[in-house]
């Protein structure tokens, strides 16, 4: 159990949390490693609410847990501009609420710790140092204390020297915007010293300049409190609503990191909502995931509708729209690469086939479809004589459908059609060799094995060459050849 924070809410609780907590945890080994310490701090009968204190008696093995924070908490940062907020930045809520001077003004000598950051305004200075009146507390905690009328001193020992001014002191001006650290706390006295030095700030804030700052560089939660203050009409609900921070689509990831809560396995105060008492498939992402799917085949079936009644516009935007809710299902796909190569897309209709298989390799209408358009390919390649280019498409249809009789009648006449061009413009070809097809237009072929020497053949036109050699060189207008190894086709 996190022993700093059980210590805090005892010392805030009393005596009264202390008692349920010895009845509620008795069997926790965790409590009662630490009960001792617990102890000493517990004085007092506290200012808590009996039901508060019975719910954190109950639940204290969950809420004290170490693990509770699953993610690295974010460092503070500082506001900087209205227009880059990453979250809503709003007024202090006691702003909206009926708070009493004196309450406030306790709580805040209560809350304010040293090293916290407040910003003031200059209204007097003396030989030893400048007095501040207080607007709001900017770092850590976030309160505007405008109206509370409070002082700060800035001692001249506080304030950073500078090489153009031999007295810092001369720097400053009456009515100069100041950013400071909180160097001391007189709570009993009520009396405030603050610092300009960057040491004076805690870890966390020590990022942050002191010193003078533009009116324009005041808190965005201090001017919203301002505007607030002077319209009546500008509720809790209207200032959220202004806010960019509020409208940005990310806000709750943001938000969630930001107090270390992780999203894919967050806790809860309930037993029986633990996180980890759930299967993966039971977290949102993956219910989404299927929600999509759902939503995405209802498009599906009426994109079929549509294209069953020849409307294929509407059945193409029903297949994108599918797509859309769900980039990787293999429906939409195969009916969107059916509808591609019923209007002569071959290219795009192989594409959407493949990666159909790609998420579902068994999937029956894919591999059918996809082995159809293949042969259909080829045989508009054939028509512009890319006879290699078609015969290698019909020996990948017949990968996926060995027993396709389109894919083996047309393998079979392109092979014969290729080996007679072979034959007539190669007459030196020798049984044994290796083969590569290759389509020429006016290049001379220079092919070297390394039996048999160099053979070189001039062709003006194009045409189809079976080279029988381990190596392959084309020169064209005495530019560099370009080598290509063996066992490669290569298609001009």
């Amino acid at each position: 159990m996190d022993r700093d924070l059980l210590r805090q809410c005892l010392t805030y609780h009393g005596e009264a949390l202390f008692n349920k907590l010895k009845c509620e945890q008795t069997e926790n080994p965790d409590f009662q490693a630490v009960v001792s310490e617990l102890c000493k701090a517990t004085k007092g009968e506290g200012q808590g609410n009996p039901l508060v204190e019975q719910f954190i008696a109950r639940k204290a093995d969950i809420l004290f847990c170490p693990a509770w924070k699953t993610a690295t908490v974010q460092e503070e940062e500082h506001e900087e501009e209205e227009g880059g907020e990453p979250y809503a930045i709003m007024p202090p809520l006691e702003l909206f609420m009926e708070v009493s001077y004196d309450e406030r003004r306790a709580m805040l000598y209560r809350d304010l710790e040293k090293g916290d950051i407040v910003v003031g305004r200059i209204n007097n200075i003396r030989e030893y140092g400048f007095f501040l009146t207080l607007l709001c507390v900017a770092g850590g905690l976030k309160r505007d204390i405008e109206d509370l009328e409070l002082s700060a001193l800035c001692h001249v020992r506080e304030i950073p020297s500078t090489c153009s001014h031999d007295d810092p002191l001369s720097y400053y001006q009456i009515g100069d915007f100041i950013r400071a650290g909180v160097k001391d706390i007189d709570r009993y006295q009520e009396k405030i010293t603050v610092s300009l030095h960057q040491t004076s700030l805690s870890t966390s804030l020590e990022h942050i300049k002191l010193g003078v700052i533009t009116r324009e560089e005041l808190p965005v939660h201090y001017s919203r409190s301002v505007r607030a203050a002077s319209d009546s009409s500008e509720t809790y609900q209207c200032i959220l609503s202004s806010c960019h921070g509020y409208h940005n689509p990310s806000v709750v990831d943001y938000l969630l990191e930001k107090v270390g809560v992780s999203d894919t396995h967050p806790p809860s105060m309930m037993r029986g909502l633990q996180s980890k008492l759930f299967q993966q498939e039971d977290f949102a992402s993956a219910i989404r995931k299927k929600q999509s799917a759902s939503w995405a085949l209802k498009c599906v079936r009426a994109g079929v509708d549509h294209f069953k009644h020849g409307r294929h516009v509407e059945a193409m935007n029903e297949y994108n729209k599918a797509l859309e809710i769900d980039t990787n299902n293999v429906e939409a796909l195969v009916a969107r690469g059916a509808l591609y190569a019923n209007k002569g897309s071959f290219l795009k209709a192989i594409t959407d086939f493949e990666l159909a298989l790609e998420n579902c390799p068994d999937h029956r209408n894919a591999k059918k479809y996809l082995c159809q358009t293949l042969v259909e390919r080829g045989q508009q390649l054939e028509g512009q004589e890319k006879l290699v280019t078609a015969e290698g498409l019909y020996r990948r249809a017949l990968s996926l459908d060995g027993s396709n009789p389109e894919a083996q009648e047309a393998l079979h006449k392109i092979t014969d059609t290729i080996q007679v061009s072979g034959a007539q413009y190669t007459p030196w070809f020798q049984e044994g060799w290796q083969m590569h097809c290759v389509r020429i237009v006016g290049l001379t072929v220079k092919a070297h094995d390394n039996n048999t020497g160099i053979f070189n053949c001039s062709l003006k036109q194009q045409h189809i060459v079976v080279v029988p050699f381990l190596s392959v060189c084309f020169e064209n207008n005495g530019n560099e050849a370009k080598q290509f190894p063996s066992g490669i086709n290569k298609v001009f």
